[in-house]
């Protein structure tokens, strides 16, 4: 089979296409024949050595989203059959030859969630580690909800910084579903767009408009929860509009590695900061996030596309470079690797 490898760090010149032989699914395992594979910031930044999470020897397969179809399943599997369509979530958390840009990977049996036939695997191949980010930074609020659902967040408004990227659309697409107030940042008109085809309600463009005065006038109680992308540059703004009890959920570190952290601001509000990232925080929480994002997709809730807010990039599975330095540098849009026809 066609497989994507590196065997040392670097740039995307690292990548390589190459064969290899096709994987058996051992007990509690799955073969899922890849059809799209996603590509995150995770993986350029794995690639490149910043993980904190260690490397081996040995080939690694990069990407840890994607979408296909069972092909063989392994003993004690019971949730699936040859056939199903899947999408995969952490294909490779600690590096090794899983990723999903090849034409099979072997996953375990709990990394694999059904796809509805009217649902395409390009959406599948789209949510992953957007989605249940987005997910975890809507659920860790100190009151709550825990689980999202219809109804779930009614009655509360969410901040959405960046509303433009993958975490961020699908923050407002999930917040939305749950029934929240979503606000959200950009920084421009391109982008403002996006983020309001994707559901937002109000859109703020942080270049030109003061955010906290803006969040303010829409809320003046200040909103739940912030979905923060670039939080050097942005909890002072946060802690500006954070109701009483709140959480700025930090995802990534869009902007710069520090943070200035006036203490007063959050310890008079009691404010939660909550630092999110998928390989650290617990099977329990990967099987909420997986479950309630599967709920989404079946509700409809999660579409892609730039009519949905988030453009699609395609690449083939030779152009995997590109497709790497295409997320690396910011491009707008959803980055999906085509591996193999559906």
């Amino acid at each position: 089979m066609r497989a994507i490898v590196y065997t040392e760090t670097g740039d995307a010149g690292v990548l390589s296409l190459t064969e290899r032989e096709i994987p058996r699914p051992g007990p509690g395992e799955v073969r899922v024949r890849v059809v799209v594979s996603g590509v995150n910031p995770t993986d350029w930044k794995s690639r490149k050595g910043a993980s904190t999470r260690e490397r081996g020897a040995g080939e690694s397969v990069p990407n840890q989203d994607g979408a296909g179809v069972v092909d063989a399943v392994g003993p004690g599997v019971t949730s699936l059959v040859p056939g199903d369509r899947v999408w995969i979530y952490l294909a490779a958390p600690d590096y090794g030859a899983t990723g999903t840009a090849q034409e099979y990977t072997v996953q375990p049996e709990r990394r694999l969630v059904k796809l509805p036939d009217e649902v395409s695997l390009e959406v599948g191949a789209s949510l992953g580690v957007p989605a249940m980010t987005a997910h975890r930074a809507l659920t860790v609020a100190e009151d709550g909800p825990s689980r999202l659902a219809p109804g779930a967040l009614k009655g509360k408004a969410v901040l959405v910084a960046g509303g433009a990227g993958a975490v961020g659309h699908a923050a407002i697409q999930l917040a939305r579903w749950a029934g929240a107030t979503v606000l959200t940042t950009v920084s421009g008109p391109e982008k403002a767009a996006l983020a309001g085809a994707a559901g937002a309600e109000h859109v703020i463009n942080y270049r030109a408009e003061d955010v906290a005065a803006r969040v303010r006038e829409v809320c003046p109680e200040g909103v739940d929860v912030v979905v923060e992308v670039s939080p050097a540059q942005n909890l002072g703004i946060d802690l500006a509009v954070v109701k009483p009890r709140g959480v700025v959920a930090l995802y990534a570190n869009d902007g710069g590695q520090d943070i200035t952290l006036n203490i007063g601001a959050g310890m008079g509000p009691n404010v939660r900061l909550q630092f999110v990232l998928l390989y650290t925080v617990g099977d329990a929480a990967l099987l909420a996030a997986a479950e309630d994002v599967a709920a989404a997709v079946a509700d409809g809730a999660l579409p892609i596309g730039e009519e949905h807010g988030l453009p699609l990039l395609r690449f083939g599975l030779d152009e995997i470079a590109a497709a790497h330095d295409a997320v690396e540098h910011a491009a707008v849009g959803k980055v999906l690797v085509q591996v193999g026809a559906e």
